[in-house]
């Protein structure tokens, strides 16, 4: 089956594009590998080494290229995980944060510099609610976390 997508994310990585992938498949359900394309006597990468691996998470096509070390990853880019309940937070933060570094406020990187922020439905409700008071409470909270705790957040919702 084709999925027709307009616009991929393409992911630039020193030499690990295809660990990348496999790993970032191992993460989400509902995911796979779905191409591995590997650079020809053309170069500029070694002959049938990966140059470029695409890949489905969740539905969501990528595509990751073994570019070289001219280019990396900042915070100015993420993607945001959208999580039904604090199980999910905790598995997504989990398992995107092995080898990697916790930022603030629900967001980290991943081993290979990869930002993400690992969101719960329930913060963006929070944050939402007429009481602007309470929001701004969950907002107080919600900067001092790392891993977002739906129940820290309950908390500083009721005040």
């Amino acid at each position: 089956m084709r999925i027709n997508q307009k616009i991929k994310p393409f992911l630039w990585f020193d030499g690990r594009a295809e660990e990348a992938a496999a790993h970032y498949v191992s993460v989400f359900d509902d995911s796979r590998v779905v191409a591995v394309q590997r650079y020809g006597e053309a170069g500029p990468g070694a002959p049938g080494s990966v140059m470029t691996v695409e890949f489905e998470l969740a539905g969501q096509r990528f595509v990751a290229l073994n570019g070289g070390p001219q280019f990396s990853f900042t915070e100015a880019v993420s993607f945001s995980v959208d999580c039904a309940d604090q199980e999910e937070v905790d598995r997504f933060w989990a398992r995107l944060g092995e080898g990697g570094e916790e930022g603030p406020c629900g967001w980290l990187k991943d081993r290979f510099g990869l930002s993400w922020q690992v969101t719960p439905r329930r913060l963006v409700e929070l944050l939402n609610d007429p009481d602007r008071a309470a929001a701004e409470r969950v907002m107080r909270a919600m900067m001092g976390m790392r891993k977002i705790d739906i129940q820290g957040l309950e908390d500083a919702y009721q005040g």
